[in-house]
């Protein structure tokens, strides 16, 4: 069997990994008056391609890969799995050494679940994730959603993608389906093996002037919404307009969730920062003034080291690239950004590694995938024709002193 086979003996993550992934999201959306379903993987030729990809991320001299196949095809009715592509996919890290980090739902679900907003997918989700857990033995790294937060924000507080819902207790009903599936995923992979929790999470950084009190109070209203995702991971107790969840969520949800919380050991879990150019968010009267790469990564190390503060689990940058910078940029924001994290380092923060996101171009990131129409998104290593950009040799460099 395929699947059986190892795709590498390695267990603990590394002390800073340099790694990468390939971009496959697929939620649904309205295009054109129908819903369509997005598909990164078509659109860039991944699976058509996909020896070539790993072999040329591999010969970065990355190990780490962060890599899901679609849940909605693994699945394609209820409880019947196909496993061809994970089979092949697993094949092709073991041939090229890499790690894999799996990802068993990227932003959207099989076609028979109707939204997140609706429960039965989590049960579903469970189903799957024993399923896998039975076919391949050997993984231990999982991000089994990615990116619980923003999956919720953009199904059912946006209203752009999946549920297409649109107010603030559409959003905390989501986010509870969302964080008991991970939760509850992370607890069946604790009982099967000695699972480490690899997360991956959108990562703002929220600016205000010391003395625009409105601008400070957007500011502090948009981290408390957003870290509702990682008090509800780890236990803390949410505030701000975060502390709305507790009237909206269903107790009995609640309280799966408090009982969830700690299913992952301390020293198995890496908390994951998306973290891009277009993350810091200026708000109130600093929103009129240009911000420098300089000014982003500084704020990326001032929120990083006050979520360390508040959470107190090691952390790595699960998500870059130069979204939201010219394409050209991607090297400058690269060493900006290592050099940052090297910083962190220096000052006793556990800084776990960097994620290069991704291997190639993505399509209509402009739109955040609301107008699927191949449009391409300049933020691969390599471009859409699959040619190394400047940035994939730094990257390399990168890689090389990480090994040393």
């Amino acid at each position: 069997m395929t699947g059986a086979t190892p795709p590498n003996p390695v267990v603990d993550f590394p002390a800073f990994a340099v790694s990468c992934g390939e971009e496959g999201s697929d939620p649904l959306v309205l295009h054109e008056g129908r819903t369509v379903r997005v598909d990164e993987y078509r659109a860039s030729g991944h699976l058509e391609h996909l020896d070539r990809d790993l072999a040329d991320v591999a010969a970065l001299g990355v190990q780490v890969w962060r890599y899901g196949m679609p849940w909605r095809l693994a699945e394609p009715a209820p409880g019947v799995y196909d496993w061809a592509l994970w089979d092949r996919a697993l094949d092709a890290c073991r041939r090229h050494d890499l790690i894999p980090v799996i990802d068993l739902c990227h932003f959207g679900l099989p076609d028979h679940y109707g939204g997140f907003c609706e429960p039965d997918w989590v049960e579903g989700f469970g189903r799957y994730v024993d399923a896998f857990l039975a076919r391949y033995p050997e993984p231990v790294w999982f991000t089994p959603v990615n990116e619980p937060g923003i999956t919720a924000l953009f199904s059912a507080r946006l209203g752009m993608w999946n549920d297409r819902r649109a107010t603030e207790d559409d959003y905390f009903v989501a986010l509870a389906n969302i964080v008991t599936a991970n939760l509850e995923a992370l607890r069946r992979i604790r009982a099967d093996r000695d699972g480490w929790w690899i997360g991956s999470e959108g990562f703002g950084c929220e600016l205000a002037d010391p003395a625009d009190e409105g601008g400070i109070r957007a500011a502090t209203d948009a981290r408390d919404l957003q870290q509702l995702v990682w008090d509800l991971h780890l236990g803390v107790a949410p505030r701000g307009v975060g502390a709305r969840f507790t009237d909206v969520a269903t107790e009995a949800v609640q309280e799966r969730i408090t009982g969830l919380v700690g299913v992952v050991p301390a020293d198995r879990i890496i908390a994951g920062h998306d973290i891009y150019p277009v993350s810091v968010a200026p708000h109130g009267t600093m929103a009129a003034r240009p911000l420098s790469i300089g000014d982003r990564v500084a704020a990326y190390e001032a929120e990083a080291t006050a979520w360390f503060d508040r959470y107190r689990v090691p952390f790595w940058v699960s998500e870059t690239s130069n979204l939201g910078l010219p394409v050209e940029q991607g090297t400058e924001w690269l060493e900006a950004l290592t050099a940052s994290l090297a910083t962190m380092t220096r000052r006793g923060l556990p800084v776990r590694g960097i994620c290069w996101y991704s291997r190639g171009d993505q399509f209509d990131w402009d739109t955040a995938l609301t107008v699927p129409i191949g449009t391409v998104t300049e933020v691969g290593l390599f471009d859409a024709d699959r040619r190394a950009r400047p940035v994939a040799q730094a990257y390399a460099a990168l890689a090389a002193r990480g090994r040393a």
